[in-house]
């Protein structure tokens, strides 16, 4: 009695019902969402608020989908962002070799051809960030906790419980994790992953040029991998360059100029001389998928639970229809009188959400095998089988609603 045992710090389940991991795009969007659906939330971020806030232009941009900038007008974010925001009217894909030009086979889509209006919206990196952030802050009903780690988890029949890197422990009814490829929370709750590597790098940068790229959006299927030439507001475009890994390598170690004279004979003369704008940054690229999205009060979302080839610019996007489902289910489990972290109510995300993402995985896997050579047999059957789709208005179409996420059972958020 003179010396009682010192009591962990916890916070109970009567102050937060969802503890979320992960505090890069798709962890606070799912914060919002599921404040929204009713619900208190405890957000953990590893890093500090500064580091998101960064207002020099490193090149980073996302392509926004038609229906993921509905789930960004439902939490009220879409407004601080849609002013920088460029809408994107037209895709064109089509083979190509550097100092060849495109292929004369091509797919092009048409914003035109659907009723909603633009396909999607090219968004930068720290806009979209900063918004999330002054989001996340201003709602009272999550919990921000920046700097911090999740070193352990434990799952009980009435709820789960998370320790932090200094010894805390919180506790809620469901633990989420957004926290990216290598996914500590899904590791903890032993959900095992497939993954391969592509042996290929992207090379992501953007560029100031002189004429006006009209909001189309270009993807040009190289031999080393897909260029990825994305309309930014203004005269300037986001690249994302996919190289074998050993020539990105040594793009990444050029300097302004060398790298400008490697990149323009791949990305032509169509928009006239062009000039870098803000930093490169990179990244490798492979394939991840978990074997289940869910564990006993633990949900996957985003990157943690399928981690894509950036091909059709749809990695996001995944990501955030997980969030609207997700967000979806919760809010009718609660409005029921439901357990939010059972397993039946973690099942219905299951069955809405896996089929889906693990699809357009392999969908991204396969092009990206099928245009990322330069066999004359591939190129030749890719080129006829473009110029096919791009001749039957109703797949063209399809094409164009399903880069739109405009297709499938649409969350409430999303509709």
């Amino acid at each position: 009695m003179d010396n009682p045992a010192p009591a962990p710090i916890c916070q109970s389940m009567d102050n937060t019902d969802i503890i979320i991991v992960g505090g890069g795009l798709n962890g606070p969007v799912m914060a919002l969402a599921a404040a929204d659906a009713g619900l208190r939330v405890t957000l953990l971020d590893a890093v500090t608020p500064d580091a998101h806030r960064s207002r020099d232009f490193d090149g980073r941009a996302y392509a926004i989908a038609h229906g993921s900038m509905r789930l960004l007008r439902g939490i009220g974010v879409w407004d601080a962002v849609q002013a920088g925001a460029q809408p994107m009217l037209d895709i064109k894909v089509t083979d190509g070799r550097p100092g060849e030009g495109a292929s004369p086979w091509m797919m092009h889509f048409d914003h035109a051809e659907i009723e909603e209006g633009p396909m999607g919206w090219l968004v930068e990196d720290r806009h979209l960030r900063a918004a999330l952030l002054d989001a996340v802050t201003a709602d009272a009903r999550i919990t921000h906790r920046t700097g911090t780690r999740v070193t352990a988890q434990d799952v009980t029949p009435s709820g789960v419980s998370v320790t932090l890197a200094d010894g805390e422990i919180l506790s809620a009814r469901l633990l989420i994790g957004c926290d990216g490829r290598t996914s500590g929370t899904a590791q903890r709750a032993g959900i095992r992953r497939i993954k391969w590597d592509y042996d290929q790098i992207a090379v992501v940068c953007a560029v100031e040029h002189d004429l006006p790229h009209h909001g189309v959006a270009h993807q040009f299927f190289m031999p080393g991998g897909p260029l990825a030439i994305l309309p930014l507001t203004g005269n300037r475009s986001s690249i994302v360059w996919s190289e074998q890994a050993d020539r990105a390598r040594v793009l990444l170690t050029l300097d302004d100029d060398a790298f400008l004279a490697a990149l323009q004979p791949a990305f032509g003369s169509f928009l006239g001389q062009i000039r870098l704008v803000g930093a490169r940054s990179s990244y490798p690229l492979g394939l991840t998928l978990a074997d289940s999205l869910t564990a006993p009060r633990v949900a996957l979302v985003g990157d943690a639970a399928h981690g894509i080839h950036p091909i059709a610019g749809q990695g996001l996007n995944a990501g955030l229809r997980d969030v609207a489902a997700l967000a979806h289910v919760l809010e009718d489990a609660r409005q029921r009188g439901e357990d939010i972290g059972s397993v039946t109510t973690l099942a219905r995300y299951q069955d809405w959400r896996k089929g889906d993402a693990t699809r357009l995985a392999l969908a991204t896997d396969a092009f990206n095998r099928l245009f990322s050579n330069d066999n004359p047999l591939l190129r030749g059957l890719r080129d006829l089988g473009m110029g096919a789709i791009n001749a039957m208005p109703s797949v063209r179409r399809r094409f164009i609603r399903e880069a739109a996420g405009l297709t499938g059972a649409l969350p409430r958020l999303m509709r």
